[in-house]
């Protein structure tokens, strides 16, 4: 395959001959498996570790190459290859890291679309999808809502459910599909894009491999039924994998994800609540904090019907949520230089010791 089939640009090009890599092997990374990675190249998917140039050069994950990202690596005769750069990334899909203490965890780079895959029986779920909504906006990635299953509802549940979105969520689109019978597939291909690269975001179960495997045209995926003692989708997809499509687009699909934590998404939040941002605006407070102040446009705005209430509840709580994590991470940078400086004077004493 050539490098432009995965994504390749005249951008991607000007930065490896400014960077004097032209002695390096071009590939993007398809899948990540803890210090291991697998690039597809020209000549093919190879495995790839990273030099310990890079390892140690890191200050934090986000550093280190993820699935999405055009990577300058060393291929040696053994078959052993090293990835010796990261090129910059014109998007980054993050969340805050389960169990991590104030880190993000990278979803996926180099994105220009986001399928927000939500199933209609059991797992729809409008405060979700303003989560995803707010994660893509501060990515700078275009939202597109997939609706899967509508097999096993009527008709006119699949229009209750739009109409849901529609008054909460505006101006993005929505694609309602069966896996089973492909209803609504001819739409879905009419939104993916030759060169564009695609990154589901889903929970377990939803159909994300069932819908990655119908739109390839072959069974890439292992796909399962739900648990019968949870209910819910058993999690066969367990790494991220960057496939590209017979129509040209490029699509990365994900292990669903039990917890969407928002990372930094100060601007996503913004966005996805553009009529509460505009609003807080003409607040009598200037640190109106839009819960009982006496002249705040959004109470008022909510009050007149013209705000829904469970999206200003929701946004209320993404919004806590963001400054924690924010105040989370400015702690643990406090903590590091902390340690950083200790380890500075500590070392500087030995030296003083030893001379």
């Amino acid at each position: 395959m050539e490098l432009e089939e995965f994504g390749y640009n005249d951008k991607l090009e000007k930065f490896r001959i400014e960077n004097n890599l032209k002695d390096f092997k071009i590939g993007r990374v398809v899948s990540e498996h803890k210090d291991r990675y697998t690039v597809k190249t020209e000549k093919g998917d190879i495995n790839a570790e990273i030099t310990g140039n890079l390892r140690f050069s890191s200050n934090h994950r986000e550093d280190l190459p993820a699935v999405g990202d055009w990577v300058a690596l060393t291929i040696y005769d053994s078959g052993f290859s090293l990835i010796q750069k990261v090129f910059p990334r014109y998007s980054i899909i993050s969340r805050r890291n389960v169990g991590r203490y104030g880190e993000k965890q990278i979803i996926a780079t180099n994105i220009d679309y986001a399928l927000l895959v939500q199933a209609v029986d059991r797992d729809f779920n409008i405060n979700r999808l303003e989560r995803y909504l707010a994660i893509c906006s501060s990515s700078k990635v275009s939202p597109i809502i997939v609706l899967t299953k509508i097999d096993l509802i009527n008709e006119h549940q699949i229009s209750e459910i739009g109409n849901k979105i529609n008054a909460r969520i505006k101006a993005i689109p929505i694609v309602a599909i069966s896996n089973k019978t492909q209803e609504g597939y001819e739409k879905i291909k009419m939104n993916i894009e030759k060169g564009k690269t695609y990154c589901m975001l889903g929970s377990s179960g939803v159909g994300k491999s069932t819908l990655l495997n119908n739109l390839s045209g072959k069974p890439l995926m292992q796909t399962d039924t739900l648990s019968m003692n949870t209910n819910k989708g058993r999690h066969i997809t367990s790494h991220r994998q960057l496939i590209v499509l017979e129509n040209g687009g490029i699509l990365i699909d994900n292990p669903g994800m039990r917890e969407v934590g928002i990372a930094d998404s100060t601007t996503g939040l913004e966005i996805t609540f553009d009529m509460i941002t505009k609003l807080s605006q003409d607040c009598k407070f200037n640190d109106c904090t839009h819960t009982n102040e006496i002249g705040c446009s959004i109470l008022e705005a909510i009050e007149k019907g013209e705000i829904d209430q469970a999206s200003y509840e929701n946004y209320l709580k993404l919004e806590k949520e963001n400054v924690h994590f924010n105040s989370t991470i400015a702690e643990k940078r406090k903590k590091d230089k902390k340690f950083g400086k200790s380890l500075k004077n500590y070392k500087k004493d030995m030296n003083h010791k030893k001379n």
